[in-house]
């Protein structure tokens, strides 16, 4: 058994021994426009792509610089090679999680020259966090115990056939990416 996948784009990819020039933005776009939010468990398909995509937006509309705006879409781009594990599992799981922050930061390294500061990594946080509050709400009937988060973006969880998620992505990572 190899210990490679073999991506979209034909390449041999070695999650846990990633090389950045492997890593591809068409393999990324097209794996998260096909992965489910919340391992499925939503009341109508909502891609980890679409998802990223409004915090790409949400974060443009806060202001954020550039690079921001793009490790905004670019924040779950790990699991376009390593799967969307559920946080309550994700938790339990300190090797995976090793290996997926290390990843990611070799995405930030090749897509934003350089890994995200503690404090850019604190601001993307809080747009995935508070795009999950209504993830949670919209796809899953679940209100959060928290107050809602003021929003600035018009962003929505209709679902969205997976090209045409592939390719708003990829627009976006155009726009933004230097």
């Amino acid at each position: 058994m190899p210990d490679y996948m073999t991506t979209y784009g034909g390449t041999h990819f070695y999650p846990t021994k990633p090389v950045m020039e492997d890593i591809h933005i068409r393999d990324i776009a097209h794996a998260l426009s096909l992965l489910c939010r919340g391992n499925g468990q939503v009341t109508h398909f909502f891609s980890v792509g679409q998802h990223c995509i409004n915090c790409c937006r949400e974060a443009k509309a806060r202001g954020y610089s550039n690079r921001l705006v793009l490790a905004c879409l670019l924040h779950d781009a790990s699991e376009a090679y390593m799967a969307d594990l559920i946080r309550p599992l994700k938790k339990d799981m300190p090797e995976y999680i090793r290996h997926e922050e290390h990843l990611l930061q070799v995405i930030y390294e090749k897509y934003l020259g350089s890994p995200l500061s503690e404090e850019e990594q604190r601001l993307v946080k809080i747009v995935d966090d508070d795009m999950l509050y209504f993830d949670m709400l919209n796809l899953l009937k679940e209100p959060q115990n928290r107050p809602e988060p003021v929003m600035k973006s018009d962003f929505s969880q209709e679902f969205v056939p997976f090209e045409q998620v592939e390719q708003q992505y990829l627009e976006l990572f155009h726009q933004y990416y230097n």
